[in-house]
């Protein structure tokens, strides 16, 4: 068997400045408080769970977050208004947003404030999605497919601004770009929010799908990056599987491939890369 691992995989920029943020917080403890992340610091359940043991508790609402505490905003921001209302209580606020995700909410922020409504590319329910949304001036339409946008009521009389979710396929973007530009006399502007290292990650992982039979594509099950980078070799025509951790691998299973490849989302620790990487060589 051969084996091809990406050069990508594991902890993009944003990740490894928002741990580091949280790394010095810990180490140092020169504000007095308890720590707290609202919502996850990455989508990886074993770094959470790593932190958790160091003793800094995760919260679920702003509300669980008692005054004088310390609370750092995890890599995919939170929304203006709940941090704004963190920092009105008396909650020591350290913003861990990813510097991606804080210049696009800055791009959507200043296109909307001119009247545009946004056009967002992204996972409603996802928290950097609601990050965004939260920076635009007016109304907003948001959808997660070249499908849905077709869909949208979108009034020619209005101007717009076109972003995405910075994790985002950078192919589907460009084809809702494509599609929305031929609306005649449609006044569109089209923000390119998309981060370049997700676009390095996607289009490596295209590479890797075309040399190998199988893909494992590691990460968080809950890291929207992670499921858009086996969406991505999928759709390239190569089967890929979605694991946490290398004591999912179906080894028996995986022996039959010539050729595997291994990619990791931006979330996923080098640890557990090479603990999968470490699984397949055995094979």
């Amino acid at each position: 068997m051969e084996f091809i691992r990406a050069k990508s995989a594991g902890f993009c920029m944003g990740v490894s400045l928002a741990l580091h943020k949280l790394d010095e917080i810990i180490e140092k403890k020169n504000i007095s408080g308890d720590i707290y992340i609202l919502g996850s610091i990455i989508h990886n359940p074993q770094v959470v769970a790593a932190y958790a043991e160091k003793g800094v508790i995760s919260a679920d609402s702003p509300e669980d977050i008692p005054a004088g505490s310390i609370v750092v905003i995890r890599a995919h921001g939170i929304t203006k208004q709940v941090q704004y209302s963190l920092s009105q209580r008396g909650i020591h606020v350290i913003d861990a947003t990813c510097p991606k995700v804080k210049d696009a909410c800055l791009l959507i922020e200043d296109n909307t404030d001119k009247g545009r409504v946004l056009l967002l590319f992204g996972e409603e329910a996802h928290p950097e999605v609601k990050c965004l949304l939260s920076y635009a001036a007016g109304d907003t339409i948001v959808f997660d497919s070249l499908e849905e946008c077709q869909k949208c009521d979108i009034n020619p009389d209005f101007k717009y601004c076109l972003a995405a979710q910075t994790t985002q396929d950078k192919h589907i973007f460009d084809a809702i770009s494509r599609e929305l530009s031929k609306r005649k006399g449609l006044d569109l502007v089209v923000l390119h929010t998309i981060c370049d290292a997700t676009k390095m990650r996607q289009g490596e992982a295209i590479n890797i799908a075309d040399q190998s039979d199988f893909v494992i594509v590691a990460g968080g099950y809950n890291s929207s990056n992670t499921r858009r980078l086996a969406q991505v070799i999928e759709t390239s025509g190569t089967k890929a599987l979605h694991v946490e951790t290398a004591d999912e691998l179906p080894l028996a299973e995986l022996r039959k491939f010539d050729k595997i490849g291994l990619t990791a989302g931006a979330s996923t620790p080098k640890k557990i890369v090479d603990q999968i990487q470490a699984a397949l060589e055995s094979l």
